[in-house]
């Protein structure tokens, strides 16, 4: 399972798009995800206080993209990354992602 944390405005623009296409893609050649024993990582350093998110649960098995796993910023850590738009089949649960009083966030159940 990999993890993508997006808003539910830029999901309903990926259904009307028939993909998903976030600035990343476009900006760095490739959207983010991250494991379910990375996510933290990011969702706290990036997210941190931000309310109203999701987590696209995406079966890497049916993406279309090319999946690299690569430690892009020195973290020791191999992230996921799809190198390409996201076809929206490839999603198979969208999952709330709250935000803490404290604006931290914890795993959510996933299964």
């Amino acid at each position: 399972m990999l993890l993508h944390i997006i808003s539910p405005t830029e999901w309903q623009q990926a259904v009307a798009a028939g993909e998903y296409r976030p600035a990343s893609l476009a900006e760095e050649g490739f959207i983010h995800c991250s494991t379910p024993e990375q996510l933290l990582t990011p969702a706290n350093s990036f997210y941190r206080g931000q309310a109203n998110l999701q987590l696209l649960c995406i079966d890497p098995a049916q993406l279309h993209a090319k999946l690299v796993y690569e430690d892009c910023y020195e973290t020791g850590m191999q992230f996921p990354h799809i190198y390409g738009p996201l076809n929206l089949d490839a999603v198979y649960k969208i999952v709330e992602f709250p935000v803490n009083p404290d604006g931290t966030f914890d795993l959510p159940k996933l299964d």
